[in-house]
């Protein structure tokens, strides 16, 4: 076990908060991690944090660097390596829990939980993996940040075409993660949770009055950058994310197999830049067969890979959940083709902030349009950095996250009251 007990504040007079997430929160190579580590951060300013976590794949390598950035007073880190594969999948049957969730689970990480939570004023399940480390009899705040309705994404894979063993496990497993974060959500004081996957929770009979509104955000940071120019392009498409999620490959897959031909066709000089680490190998394959295509793998500064880019991708056939990879892009002012899934929980408007297209042709249609027209480019551009200003910005989400918070410190048994900057009800 990893542990640490370097204090970084003076702390004595600030609540304690236990942090549990699924994986280390760095690199910062997705926008869970990115949502947890601004957590983080923010939560912090307020509270004395201790981080509990598993060390998933490569974790362990990146440990140190995490270490000398982390603003948490205590860290405690078990390695964990649990496969995604059919036995894996009987055994989580077998114990009745998603198999995410036991993936998740290590015994030592729980026994060393157990021994820390009585000392901590809240509980902060920075997903539904963890849920099992939260032992029965603690009565201090629980506070579960729903990172995206993960069921969703399930029911979503199910809906696709492909082997029909495999859709009917994603159908069950749909159900089954349903369920379970069904029961995270009825359990906690306090539920965060974006607001297209509130609505979902509210249809799972979680009281509407104990959720709240949060968001996965972007590099807000880029706002500040200058604005890209047009003329400074390569004719080059970009697409950033991790390449081991399956919701990433399968629309990577797609668009290589349905837009990518059409678009040669019109660009026989076109390129595209696909940026993220530990690719599948099908991803790999496909990429090998295309000409134009670049693995890029991970890159820790994308601001060069911006400013070559002409068109940002984000072709997602199912997923659940705000896309960060789709806010970033538009917070740097880069033109973005989405799908509807992409789009998902972003208030856009097709057409002025970005685009969205299910369908190859038109999809197509979309990237050779930003290709060849300034003026559009220029305009899209324009109208994504300014909703991002508005709307999506890190700064007043955790306002609004910490005066909630605050206000359920204080009075857990009185209702809290809304304000007009905050959240939609959920209660009809």
């Amino acid at each position: 076990m990893f542990e640490d007990f370097h204090f970084m504040k003076e702390s004595e007079n600030m609540k304690k908060l236990l942090f549990i997430t699924p994986e280390l929160p760095f690199p910062l190579q997705s926008g869970g991690k990115v949502k947890s580590m601004k957590l983080l951060q923010s939560l912090a300013e307020r509270y004395d944090v201790t981080l509990v976590s598993p060390l998933k794949q490569d974790d362990a390598k990146y440990l140190d660097a995490f270490h000398s950035i982390s603003p948490c007073s205590q860290h405690f880190h078990v390695e964990l390596s649990v496969a995604r594969n059919p036995y894996q999948l009987v055994a989580s049957y077998l114990q009745g829990k998603p198999l995410n969730v036991r993936r998740t689970f290590s015994s030592g990480l729980n026994q060393k939980i157990s021994k820390l939570v009585s000392q901590h004023d809240i509980v902060f399940l920075d997903h539904y993996e963890v849920f099992p480390y939260l032992p029965d009899d603690y009565s201090g705040t629980v506070v579960y940040h729903a990172h995206n309705a993960y069921y969703k994404m399930w029911e979503r894979y199910a809906s696709l075409p492909g082997n029909p063993a495999f859709r009917c496990v994603a159908r069950l497993e749909a159900w089954r993660v349903k369920t379970y974060e069904s029961s995270v959500a009825q359990r906690a004081n306090l539920v965060f949770a974006a607001p297209n996957d509130a609505r979902e929770l509210v249809e799972m009979d979680v009281a509407p009055d104990k959720i709240h509104d949060t968001y996965h955000l972007g590099d807000d940071s880029q706002l500040a950058l200058p604005e890209l120019r047009f003329q400074d392009t390569k004719k080059c498409l970009m697409y950033v994310g991790y390449l081991g999620w399956e919701p990433n490959v399968q629309g990577l897959l797609w668009f290589i197999r349905e837009v990518w031909p059409r678009l040669q066709k019109k660009h026989p000089d076109l390129g595209f830049s696909i940026v993220g680490k530990n690719p599948d190998e099908r991803l790999t394959s496909a990429v090998a067969s295309c000409s134009g295509i670049t693995l890029k793998g991970f890159v820790s500064d994308l601001q060069e890979i911006y400013q070559q880019s002409r068109v940002s991708v984000a072709p997602l056939l199912f997923g659940s959940g705000m896309k960060v990879k789709v806010l970033d892009a538009m917070s740097r002012g880069l033109p973005t083709v989405t799908t509807t899934i992409g789009a998902e929980g972003i208030d856009v408007v097709n057409g002025s902030h970005l685009f969205v297209e299910d369908e190859p042709v038109s999809m197509c249609e979309c990237i050779d349009e930003l290709l060849i027209n300034q003026e559009l480019w220029q305009r899209m551009q324009h109208h994504s950095r300014a909703l991002v200003r508005e709307k999506y910005n890190w700064n007043s989400m955790f306002r609004k996250m910490h005066r909630i918070l605050d206000q359920t410190l204080a009075d857990s048994n009185q209702p809290i009251k809304e304000d007009s900057e905050n959240m939609v009800p959920y209660g009809g």
